[in-house]
């Protein structure tokens, strides 16, 4: 049965909780304690300190060994909320810019409106995952032995996307969203005086030009038919006007599909750096890390869930391309069949993109994701 009013404004009051009080990766103390206690509530069974902070809730119907898996996200960001909303965030610094204290609302309620309808004929864990923001929580679920405690024939997540309408949903064969890598680079020359730069070697001209350089690999040795990203997010060096310092350090995220495209990012980004770096008399220092492979849904999985969406009259199936950005549910669907998908999440008017400081999660979505994961409930499992 859809949402009731009384269940939707409940609903949204949590959300609004977890919006006020938002907790970093493996931080989410306080969020693992309000899920675990509100899933107590709705009679399901609860397990904690999964990676930490990860609770999963198990609900089991019949005498079906079937089993699926549900997962939502529970930590935000560190960015300071610039929003005006009356739930803004209590804690300088730390907001929920990408709407995770949305995913966990809407899992709990579907979870209470599953063991409220009992109509399924299986077990449900619903899974409340730790630091999906770049550490990896999903993979050290899987590593501390979640399928293995927690038996899943698929696994599910969605992520609310404001770019899209309210009402649609896109759950595409094969890629969603890219790998993700991420790089440091030290730049080390030697220090001077700046209006004597002659007596020194200059890691900050020698850091622009590799900045530059590094550009080159995505559109000169990349083909142009296979996506990739290089971005240079961060340089920091120097604190006076009018010295030259030591060292400079530059930092960035890298993203591709394909494997073979990831591995020559690295390779590449390694070449330039030590050979620029030698060209101005200075060193590089590289630490790169490969954090998430992409995220590839299920053929079979995906094609269940816009089957289950194309049974509601209230979302709509689209398609729309893969996105470059990365999400660590990918590390859940290597060790099971699942999908990932996204939810329409776009308002009228102002509507800020996700990790904007002006973020804020659309509540008119809370129904549309309920009832979503109720109905891929009661389907997979059905009676």
């Amino acid at each position: 049965m859809p949402m009731k009013s009384d269940e939707i404004a409940e609903t949204i009051s949590w959300r609004h909780h977890l919006h006020r009080n938002p907790e970093l990766a493996f931080e989410e103390h306080e969020t693992s304690t309000f899920v675990a206690r509100m899933l107590d509530s709705f009679g399901l069974k609860v397990s904690t300190g999964l990676a930490g902070t990860g609770v999963v809730g198990t609900l089991s119907r019949g005498t079906s060994g079937r089993s699926i898996g549900i997962r939502a996200d529970m930590d935000a960001l560190p960015i300071e909320e610039l929003g005006q909303v009356p739930y803004r965030s209590l804690r300088p610094g730390k907001m929920h810019a990408c709407g995770h204290d949305g995913h966990v609302a809407m899992l709990l309620a579907a979870a209470r409106a599953c063991a409220q309808s009992g109509r399924f004929d299986g077990t449900v864990h619903f899974i409340f995952q730790p630091a999906e923001e770049n550490e990896g929580g999903a993979r050290r679920m899987v590593e501390e032995g979640l399928f293995t405690e927690f038996p899943c024939d698929a696994v599910y997540a969605l992520h609310n996307w404001p770019g899209m309408p309210l009402g649609s949903c896109v759950a595409r064969d094969g890629a969603m969203m890219a790998a993700f890598g991420t790089f440091e680079i030290v730049i080390d020359g030697a220090g001077s005086h700046g209006a004597m730069p002659h007596e020194g070697a200059d890691p900050i001209v020698a850091t622009c030009a590799l900045g530059t350089s590094l550009q080159t690999i995505v559109s000169r040795n990349v083909s142009p038919l296979e996506p990739a990203v290089l971005s240079i997010t961060q340089i920091h060096a120097g604190e006076a006007w009018n010295v030259i310092p030591p060292s400079c350090v530059i930092r960035g995220t890298t993203r591709w599909f394909d494997n073979a495209v990831g591995a020559h990012i690295e390779s590449r980004l390694t070449d330039l750096a030590n050979s620029v770096a030698n060209g101005f008399g200075c060193k590089a220092t590289i630490r790169y890390e490969r954090r998430y492979p992409p995220t590839i849904n299920h053929a079979a999985e995906a094609a269940f869930i816009r089957s289950v969406v194309g049974a509601q009259t209230n979302i709509r199936v689209e398609d729309t391309p893969p996105s470059m950005a990365a999400e660590d549910f990918a590390f859940m669907m290597e060790a099971r069949p699942g999908c990932y998908l996204w939810l329409g999440s776009g308002r009228g008017g102002a509507n800020p993109g996700l990790h904007s400081p002006y973020f804020d999660f659309n509540d008119e979505v809370i129904p549309f994701g309920v009832d979503l994961w109720r109905r891929v409930v009661e389907t997979k499992l059905s009676s």
